[in-house]
């Protein structure tokens, strides 16, 4: 398999578990576990489990003195502001607005890549953006929605973590190219973690773990290891072979993947408008991805 390939297919299955946390979440928050100390418990155990890969392999785990700056702004933006925000924001609105709100990322991805990386943007790209806002638009316009409580205010959580999770994918890229993915990320979310946990230790302090059940501790143990550690290791592995603009690109899967997740978790039905829209958003992906052979 080719590494382009490889890559596109580690980007695709980032979104898909991105997608199930919308789910995911909801079931076990904030009626089990409250949104700071989930957060807490995600990051938390993902930093141990990335040192524990780093004990299996021979990289060093040094950072260089002129990259402690960055690495510190990438735990911060990726994993700190972007993981608090994003679950409690989530907890206060509803999923539709949610996930309507995180189609901005690709897009304050692709400004602050052509301002910052100087990266080019085409026809195809643009109208790879066009389908691909337009199908995802679509899939959440079509969708019944009950309104949630203190919904403004989740909203402007959402946007706000999807504002930091965009500065992230742009901070990130000059160590991509110094660093391999895993030593990046685990760095980023060893700091992120100790900047979480003054905000989360309350709430993980007051946690009664042994009125978890089974099926919340099976919830748990998937937003942790596939929508957390596999997720931002995947991304992390994208992000050095396909770019910012690319890798940013497939969040328009999101939508699809969080719907099909959704019926199944919460009944929901699958309509012609959301079929259609599924088409419109990979297509967008192909479009933005799409390269000619000469380059």
């Amino acid at each position: 398999m080719k590494l382009s390939t490889k890559a596109h297919f580690a980007v695709l299955c980032t979104n898909l578990f991105f997608a199930a946390n919308y789910s995911l979440v909801k079931l076990v928050s904030p009626a089990f576990v409250k949104p700071f100390a989930l957060n807490g418990l995600r990051v938390g155990i993902c930093s141990l489990l990335l040192w524990g890969l780093w004990l299996f392999g021979k990289t060093g785990a040094g950072i260089e003195k002129r990259d402690v700056g960055r690495f510190v702004l990438c735990g911060l933006a990726g994993v700190s502001i972007n993981q608090m925000l994003f679950i409690k924001g989530l907890t206060m609105t509803s999923t539709v607005h949610a996930s309507l709100l995180m189609l901005t990322t690709p897009l304050l991805i692709t400004i602050f890549a052509f301002f910052v990386l100087k990266e080019t943007v085409s026809a195809k790209k643009i109208l790879g953006l066009v389908f691909g806002i337009g199908g995802a638009l679509l899939i959440i316009l079509s969708k019944e929605t009950k309104a949630a409580d203190n919904s403004l205010g989740g909203d402007v959580l959402i946007l706000i973590n999807a504002t930091s999770y965009s500065v992230y994918f742009i901070l990130v890229q000059p160590l991509m190219k110094r660093y391999s993915p895993l030593h990046v990320i685990r760095w980023v979310f060893t700091i992120g973690f100790f900047i979480i946990l003054p905000f989360a230790f309350g709430e993980l302090s007051s946690l009664h773990y042994t009125a978890l059940g089974t099926e919340q501790l099976l919830i748990l143990s998937l937003i942790i290891f596939t929508g957390t550690f596999l997720a931002y290791l995947f991304n992390a592995y994208g992000l050095q072979h396909l770019g910012a603009g690319i890798t940013g690109a497939y969040i328009y899967t999101q939508p699809v993947f969080a719907f099909i997740i959704a019926a199944f978790l919460l009944g929901e039905s699958l309509s012609v408008e959301k079929i259609l829209a599924a088409v419109l958003i990979f297509s967008g992906v192909y479009l933005v991805s799409f390269k000619k052979r000469a380059e």
